[in-house]
This record gives structure tokens, C-alpha cells and sequence, in this order.
């Protein structure tokens, strides 16, 4: 016990272990850290650190106490493979981005909120400048700084800064816990607003996990009156059936036209769906989406799946869809997901399965990758004494 990993180091970096024992008792480690982050330094290895607690760059910057932070699935795909497409893991990183907390410091020019507010965090900070940020859609911004996506340090952290602004501070009647949920929830929000979903459509959603559940339930918000969840876990689907699906279907090992054509039947979709959600990334999934719609039919690609896939154009070109990609979340999206739960419009805490200790955060990535639960949760430092 006391005993550091891999001396000598420099005295305000001190490394240990993410499995027991851990290099100091486990009060003690909490107590004495300035800025214990969990740290992905490279595929596969993971590592506490103490880090110096962050300083205010600009004079609109607050310093966060972060509480919850929820498991990302790019979060486990960065630990496991050390790369998303062009982003590559080439220096240790923070992980994680999906977090809640408390406001300890602001900067002398801050007016929206103050110290001991309650606050969703969104991770990602545009530019400002180009013109993607300026026409609102500073999600595709090309110098976004998004937690956790290398090379930016993430939010699993005991102390994380933002601008005011990507604060959304929250009201009373929401949880912290649930605050940690605004950010998968923005993701259902921006998806859906990429499908322009009306009210009395109907709604084919593909994939059951976090984003495809959330996709489901805003859908039911915005007045869809049927929604149809598409998964192969069948334990997914029945909960999607008691939060927001109106219909289920189990994928089967069939052709993709088959498949749609089972889901039209099934539930009783007349000529198709008016809307069909990808939130899977499986290429089969892709497929019959374009095939389960209607002439005319809206399709947006929300999972990450094969960079490359055979693609039925031609069903997409005789019908006229609207196909569209969403990415992350933009201009207005943290804001309304904050107000459906706030109104009880959207409810978001079925979806917490568990919470755990920070010092126990690797556990909690094995239970994501073995699909255990739906959402976990792991617990701010200070709140895992």
C-alpha cells in the first residue's frame, strides 16, 4: 500500500492502479487528489491520475464540480480499439463527456449562473467563428473541442471547466443524475429534429440501446403516434415497450426488403413508416430502414457503424426519400432536452441501471461492453468516499 506505479514521477502527478489494491486507502485517495481524472492512457490500459485543477481561460469560464458522468459507448470504443475513424488516441486522455455537477468558481464576467448551481455540462466547444458555428450548426464546426475525443481531456474528472454558456443549470424537480442524461438526450433530440418528426407520424426506430430508447421517447413527445422499436436483444425491447415504443419487432436473419416488409405487416404500417431511425450502425439494420419506408419517407443515420456499406440506392432514388445524417447535437438541442424533462414530457431516469464509485470506473466500462444494463452512472470523486 503507498506504493506508486512506475517511479520516479513529478510531485503533482501520481498514478495508480484501476484494479484493487489500490495504491492508498480508498478515503485517503479520495481526500488528498487535487483532480483525480480517470485516464485512458493507451488502447486497453486505463489509470487514475491527480491532475492540477483546471484554470479559467476566458472571463465567461466556470469551474465544475463534476457529480455523474454516464459511460458513452465512443467512450468504450476509444478504450478498446484507441480510435474512432480519424481520431486517434496518440497521448493519454480523460475519458468521458456524458456528465452533471456543481458549479465551485466563475469568471468575472459570468451573469447566467453562479456558484452552487446545479448544471448539465455540454461537452463540446465550437469554434464560434466559421460559418457553420454562425448559421447555428456548430456541431460540424471543424474546430470543435469535444470532451474526450482526442485529443481533448474528458469530464471524468473531480473538476471540469466550460464556458457559462454550455452550462444548463438545472431546476430543482431534475436530479443531478438525470443531468448527466441531457447529453444522450440531446443526441435523441437533434436526431429527431433531423426527421422532422410531426405529430400523427409514424416512427420506426432501429437499435434499443440509450440513443434508440431516447429517439423513442422524443419521438412520443413530439406527438408520434406510433413508434416501432427494432433491436435483436429482446430484454431491450420489452423495456422499450414499457418507456415510449408503441410496437416491437425482433430482428431474424432475413434479406433486408424481408425484413421490412415483416415490420410493415406486423405493424400495420400501410405503405411505410413516415420516418425511419438508424441507431444501430449495423449495415442490415440500414438497409431495410430505406426499405421500411414510404414513398417520400424521411431517413436519418444516427449509428456508427462500417465506414463503408452496400447501400440500396435505388429504393432510395424510386422513392424520393429524404436521407440525412445527425451528428451529436447543435443550436437549441441541450436547451430542450433540459425542458421535456423538466415538463415530464421525456423521463429519463428508467434508463439509469447503476451507479458506481469513480475508483471503480473500469468495472463500470466492463459492464457496458458486456451490454449489462442500459445506462451506468459513475459517481462524482468527492461523493465516492
Amino acid at each position: 500500500m503507498g506504493q506508486e506505479v512506475r517511479p520516479p514521477l513529478p510531485d503533482c502527478l501520481l498514478i495508480y492502479p484501476t484494479t484493487p489494491p489500490y495504491a492508498l486507502e480508498r478515503d485517503e485517495t479520495l481526500t488528498t487528489m487535487q483532480n483525480l481524472s480517470f485516464v485512458l492512457e493507451k488502447t486497453g490500459v486505463v489509470k487514475f491520475e491527480d491532475r492540477p485543477v483546471p484554470k479559467l481561460a476566458s472571463d465567461y469560464d466556470v469551474l465544475v464540480n463534476v457529480k455523474f458522468t454516464g459511460i458513452c459507448g465512443s467512450d468504450v470504443h476509444y478504450w478498446q480499439h484507441g480510435a474512432i475513424g480519424s481520431f486517434i488516441v496518440k497521448a493519454p486522455m480523460v475519458l468521458g463527456h456524458e456528465s452533471s455537477g456543481i458549479i465551485t468558481a466563475v469568471g468575472d464576467k459570468v451573469s447566467t449562473v453562479k456558484v452552487g448551481d446545479r448544471v448539465a455540462m455540454e461537452p463540446g466547444i465550437p469554434c464560434r467563428r466559421c460559418i457553420r458555428c454562425k448559421d447555428g450548426k456548430y456541431n460540424l464546426c471543424v474546430d470543435m473541442r469535444f470532451a474526450a475525443t482526442p485529443p481533448i481531456d474528458g469530464t471524468l474528472a473531480k473538476y471540469y471547466t466550460l464556458p457559462e454558456d454550455f452550462c444548463y443549470k438545472l431546476p430543482e424537480s431534475v436530479s443531478l443524475e438525470e443531468g448527466a442524461l441531457m447529453e444522450p438526450l440531446a443526441v435523441g433530440v437533434h436526431i429527431t429534429r433531423q426527421a422532422n418528426i410531426q405529430p400523427g407520424q409514424s416512427v420506426v426506430v432501429f437499435g434499443s440501446g440509450p440513443v434508440g430508447l431516447l429517439c423513442c421517447a422524443v419521438a412520443k413527445a413530439y406527438g408520434a403516434n406510433k413508434i416501432v422499436a427494432v433491436d435483436i436483444n429482446k430484454e431491450r425491447l420489452d423495456f422499450a415497450k414499457s418507456y415510449a415504443a408503441t410496437d416491437i419487432v425482433v430482428s431474424q436473419r432475413e434479406s433486408a426488403a424481408d425484413s421490412a416488409a415483416r415490420i410493415i405487416k406486423d405493424c400495420d404500417l400501410g405503405h411505410g413508416a413516415d420516418v425511419a431511425i438508424d441507431a444501430s450502425g449495423a449495415e442490415p439494420c440500414i438497409q431495410a430502414g430505406i426499405h421500411v419506408l414510404r414513398t417520400g419517407g424521411t431517413y436519418v443515420q444516427a449509428g456508427m457503424g462500417k465506414s463503408d456499406i452496400t447501400f440500396p440506392i435505388g429504393a432510395m432514388g424510386a422513392k424520393e426519400l429524404n436521407v440525412k445524417g445527425s451528428f451529436r447535437y447543435s443550436s437549441g438541442d441541450y436547451r430542450t432536452s433540459v425542458d421535456l424533462v423538466t415538463s415530464g414530457r421525456v423521463s429519463v431516469k428508467e434508463l439509469i441501471s447503476n451507479k458506481v464509485k469513480f475508483l471503480d470506473a473500469e468495472t463500470a466500462f466492463n459492464d457496458v461492453k458486456a451490454a449489462k444494463g442500459i445506462k451506468v452512472l459513475i459517481e462524482g470523486v468527492e461523493d465516492s468516499a
